[in-house]
């Protein structure tokens, strides 16, 4: 039983490890990004990977009970609302930033777009072909 408490503790220990790195990833990213949508999606990436590994770690801790019950919500609700609300806010940066131009590549219609990447596709598998031959 000493074997399982030690593979237990290891484990949790882990997670808990790689959440924190994962929340000095995305400090990282929040204060030396640029532009505030990248500054935005390291914010969002980093809470979502970093609370649902932190959360992990400490269900492993807490065992089989109620609390890691609890736990496993709070990781489920983080995994829909961080996304959906970063997506909100990124929605209304494009939408009131009047110089977005100067930051990415704007389309005027969607038919641009869709042309762009299909021209890449095409490139790619030239590429790909070149390679194989």
């Amino acid at each position: 039983m000493e074997i399982l408490e030690w593979i237990k503790l290891i484990t949790g220990g882990a997670f808990l490890l790689c959440g924190l790195l994962i929340f000095l990833i995305e400090l990282y990213g929040i204060f030396h990004l640029g532009y505030v949508l990248n500054r935005m999606h390291a914010a969002a990436m980093g809470d979502t990977l970093g609370i649902s590994f932190s959360l992990i770690g400490l269900m492993i801790f807490t065992g089989l009970n109620f609390t890691t019950l609890k736990m496993g919500l709070i990781v489920i609700f983080l995994w829909f609302a961080s996304p959906v609300s970063s997506h909100l806010l990124a929605r209304l940066e494009v939408s009131t930033n009047e110089n977005l131009e100067n930051h990415c590549k704007v389309y005027e219609n969607l038919e641009e777009l869709e042309a762009e990447l299909k021209q890449e596709r095409i490139d790619e598998e030239k590429e790909a072909g070149g390679e194989e031959v």
